[in-house]
């Protein structure tokens, strides 16, 4: 099993989880209005008036087969724009209940 830690400008929330839904995913948990900045060229999602746009992020466990059309989708739809931050994570889960 799989952990995949999604986060995206907000603006993407429900492409992000219709993505998940089309690939098979149901369970997910999402986190709304988070601050923060890419480590390379991420623009700053601050929530104030210079940097007005916020972050969602998603937090799904999948089957280690669909880590990787996840992870497919999701560089797919950040080459679209590339100016939203759409990024993903993925880690082992050694246990779960």
């Amino acid at each position: 099993m799989k952990a995949i830690f999604i986060v995206y400008d907000q603006a993407r929330g429900e492409e992000v989880a219709e993505m998940l839904e089309r690939l098979g995913q149901r369970g997910f948990t999402r986190w709304t209005d988070i601050a923060g900045r890419g480590s390379a060229d991420g623009i700053p999602h601050f929530g104030n008036h210079a940097w007005p746009a916020m972050n969602d992020a998603i937090l799904t466990f999948v089957e280690d087969g669909l880590a990787a059309p996840v992870l497919e989708e999701v560089r797919r739809m950040s080459g679209e724009a590339r100016d939203l931050g759409l990024r993903a994570f993925v880690w082992d889960v050694c246990d779960a209940f």
